[in-house]
């Protein structure tokens, strides 16, 4: 009899715990939710525009160049798409696309602008190995950067074996070992080459011209596509033989995902240009095309005012929801005719 109370008793304290270990146990979690989201919303914040001229003299004075030198010709690009890859890899919560932790496998903005900054850095260690570094399409390529621009492709998502920050560290060292190269400061006896041609200066701003285009087409909440009509048929053919265009509208989930990697592009973009500004000066002065590289800066700078709204809105043109997209997109189209304007006045003799 004893033990059969005893029993009963025991039942009855573990009922009377039970209801506190939970209360703990949903505490902890709660708890947990509350740091992830707090170090997620931190890890989301944009970094701020750096001064290239700053950077670019800091870098040469840390490889040894002499601080009362003029830098050479090239190594504020180059030193720019140094520091654009740094950025990804060194801002809170580092690269973050490949995380398959909480709280950045969780998050959709900052992956998203990263991969614009990276479609940037790619276009550009593309040029400079390409065009950039070479004097005519039968020269040499560069050693440093032949290697450099492979790794800055590697995939974006790569998490182990090897992750995309190893690879993309990689491609950094690279590259700076082609700067001190171009400043005379590596003690090698194989000097880099940077040529500010407007030839070498149009091939890019092309690439440009055709990110800023696609970039415009995305954030816009729907797009008539041309292209629906096949090779071969003619418009009024195809308006007859049933071709229909297609109306594409940006997925609801999808919005912001497209916004935040247009402010990556016209981040990493607004640096580049600044950078372009200094190296090829002698060139756009020459092409009277200086006010309109400027131009095109101001308004990429407008991209990348503060976001006050909690969330991106995709509400109608005229409507009482803003559409942060359509803004955004028109500040990207008149890039992109200035930027048209600029490439007709460099190829002008």
């Amino acid at each position: 009899m004893a033990s059969m109370m005893h029993k009963f008793g025991s039942m009855f304290r573990g009922q009377e715990r039970s209801p506190w270990l939970w209360k703990v146990v949903l505490g902890v979690i709660l708890l947990l939710v509350i740091v992830l989201t707090v170090i997620g919303m931190y890890w989301s914040n944009e970094p701020a525009q750096f001064d290239v001229n700053k950077v670019a003299r800091e870098t040469a004075t840390e490889h040894g160049y002499d601080p009362n030198k003029p830098l050479v010709v090239g190594y504020t690009i180059g030193s720019t798409l140094h520091e654009l890859v740094s950025t990804l890899l060194n801002k809170p919560g580092g690269y973050i696309s490949n995380d398959v932790m909480p709280p950045g496998v969780f998050m959709d903005n900052m992956p998203s602008w990263e991969f614009g900054v990276l479609v940037q850095v790619r276009d550009l260690s593309r040029a400079m190995r390409k065009e950039f570094s070479r004097s005519q399409s039968q020269s040499t390529e560069d050693v440093n950067l032949k290697v450099a621009e492979p790794q800055f492709n590697f995939d974006n998502k790569s998490w182990a074996l090897p992750s995309s920050e190893s690879e993309y560290r990689r491609g950094n060292k690279e590259l700076m070992d082609y700067l001190n190269r171009l400043a005379g400061t590596s003690g090698s006896g194989n000097p880099a080459k940077f040529y500010a041609r407007a030839d070498n200066l149009v091939d890019w701003l092309s690439d440009v011209n055709t990110r800023l285009g696609s970039l415009a087409q995305r954030l816009s909440a729907s797009v008539v596509d041309e292209n629906m009509t096949p090779a071969g048929v003619s418009d009024e053919d195809a308006a007859g033989g049933g071709h229909q265009r297609a109306y594409h509208r940006t997925p609801w989930m999808q919005i912001d995902n497209v916004f935040y990697e247009a402010r990556g592009t016209t981040w990493a973009l607004l640096e580049i240009l600044r950078a372009v500004e200094v190296d090829f000066a002698p060139t756009l002065k020459d092409k009277n095309a200086l006010v309109s590289l400027r131009q095109i800066i101001h308004e990429l700078d407008a991209t990348q005012d503060t976001v006050w709204s909690p969330m991106i809105l995709n509400g109608s043109g005229f409507g009482v929801l803003a559409n942060h997209s359509l803004v955004m997109a028109s500040y990207i189209s008149r890039a992109n005719a200035a930027l048209i304007d600029l490439r007709r006045l460099l190829q002008q003799g």
